[in-house]
């Protein structure tokens, strides 16, 4: 997730290779009886140091990896780069304004998504050293942001609703998790906010949501601050796998007394798969570890952590409710000074035993505005017209409207929602060791009186290593970003998200 406030303070160092070697080495052999630093920078943690500081390696040697649970990653897309493709990451429908690109159809363009996949559920084939925190689950794409993080509320409003109607399609994986590294600095209450109504609708349906709470250092953004949800805050880990001295990290939301974050986990400089040629990729080259990885921080990381512990928790206890998770992950974490969430610890969720745990809050409508939901951040046209008011990326939306059908789970018919034509309505021939969503051609008017056929769409493609340009003029889509995105300088030697 990324956010505009304290960016200075959360300046990420780059990692060398051979600080990396080093931790696929204590993945393959994992120690409890001590803690090591685990790079001389310390600063960056590979993802076998992540594991081990939230017990996941503990779990994996138990026999829980994920195995059978679907998580779905709304987000910006994932590519098929080693890591991602031995048959456990499926593509849904790309509801971004990059799904009529030829070339970028779900092809994760800005390099978020590619990321958080890795730490997610990333494996390499043939038994490669590279495993994320829940290998074995099945992670679902569904695209909904562009390569600069264009992004509006009702796209997301759309994924999630797509994401509950088909959480059944896999019966060997069904979707009981939902990562969503997205906010807004929403002007309204999460209990008449749409975009908190459709995360709640998953959560009804039996999902656990998982959120990022933003990288403010202040208030948790929206859906975050719903308490249905497991909203995630993020941790420096200090340079070692003790989990004893880790800390808050400065950039991480902490909210207020009313809403904290529920759990922590390590969101500080991980790194995690790397995307050639995306937005971040190109304009963070020191973030690069190698060829093939790539450094990034935000609660954004912290709640993919969080998403994968809840997959391998799944995994031991399939009849958990998403109230019954949350309770889990957060009555046996392990405490992080100065905060009221403790940080995940899979050993001891395994261990636990749930006697009484519940949730409560107000019941949420749904009905609120879709433009105070959108907040600071609007998606542009290139011709300078923002896209305002009740109405999505086709129309006008009514909120009671759409807050009905997402509640009784018809918003999606088919390849339609709310009665407009929006992607495929089936599954297509896999590629690139990849299950993919089939798509559609849009038709009709933009917001700005435009048809979308008279837009002329970037001509870019995918080679397999880096993003192409050609002769094409790209709509410039601009003011909106991933979750408020706000990049670190070239002199941070890094980036937040």
């Amino acid at each position: 997730m990324t956010g505009r406030g304290r960016l200075a303070a959360a300046g990420v160092a780059v990692v060398t290779a051979a600080a990396l070697l080093q931790a696929g080495a204590a993945q393959a052999a994992p120690r409890r009886a001590s803690f090591t630093d685990y790079s001389y920078t310390a600063t960056a943690a590979g993802l076998a140091d992540v594991r081990r500081i939230v017990r996941d390696d503990v779990a994996a040697a138990a026999g829980y990896t994920g195995k059978g649970v679907g998580i779905a990653l709304i987000d910006t897309g994932v590519v098929p780069v080693p890591g991602l493709t031995s048959g456990n990451v499926a593509n849904g429908p790309d509801l971004s304004l990059e799904s009529q690109v030829p070339g970028l159809t779900r092809r994760d363009s800005y390099g978020h998504g590619t990321h958080l996949a890795g730490i997610i559920a990333g494996r390499d084939a043939g038994g490669g050293g590279f495993r994320g925190m829940a290998p074995d689950a099945k992670l679902l794409s569904v695209k909904v942001g562009a390569a600069n993080g264009a992004v509006d509320v009702t796209q997301v409003m759309a994924a999630v609703d797509w994401v509950v109607a088909h959480r059944n399609d896999d019966p060997a994986n069904p979707i009981k998790v939902l990562n969503l590294s997205y906010g807004t600095d929403s002007t309204q209450s999460w209990v008449t906010s749409p975009l908190s109504e459709a995360v709640e609708n998953a959560y009804r349906a039996g999902i656990s949501v998982v959120v990022a709470a933003g990288n403010t250092g202040g208030n948790i953004l929206l859906p975050g601050s719903n308490p249905y949800i497991i909203t995630v805050g993020a941790t420096d880990p200090q340079g070692t796998t003790n989990p004893a001295d880790d800390r808050i990290a400065s950039f991480s939301s902490t909210g207020t007394w009313g809403r904290a974050p529920d759990v922590m986990a390590p969101g500080r400089s991980i790194v995690s798969l790397r995307d050639p040629g995306s937005y971040a990729d190109v304009n963070y080259p020191s973030a690069r570890v190698g060829d093939r990885f790539f450094t990034g921080s935000g609660t954004s990381q912290a709640a993919a952590v969080v998403s994968g512990a809840a997959a391998v928790l799944l995994q031991k206890y399939p009849h958990l409710s998403p109230t019954q998770v949350m309770c889990h992950l957060r009555g046996s974490g392990t405490r992080v000074a100065g905060s009221y969430a403790p940080q995940v610890n899979l050993e001891r969720a395994l261990q636990s035993r749930l006697t009484r745990c519940g949730q409560g809050g107000t019941p949420v409508t749904g009905t609120g505005s879709i433009q105070r939901d959108r907040g600071t951040s609007l998606v542009t046209m290139g011709d300078g017209v923002p896209l305002t008011g009740e109405r999505d990326i086709f129309g006008p939306l009514s909120s009671s409207v759409w807050a009905r059908a997402s509640a009784a789970h018809t918003s999606w018919r088919g390849g339609d929602w709310m009665g407009r034509p929006w992607t495929g309505t089936g599954w297509t021939t896999p590629s690139d060791g990849q299950a993919n969503w089939s798509g559609k051609t849009w038709s009709g008017k933009t917001w700005s009186g435009k048809t979308w056929s008279d837009i002329a769409w970037a001509a870019q493609s995918w080679n397999g290593k880096t993003w192409s340009n050609s002769d094409g003029a790209a709509p410039m889509w601009s003011g909106a970003s991933w979750s408020l995105a706000g990049w670190l300088s070239a002199g941070d030697k890094g980036w937040l998200s």
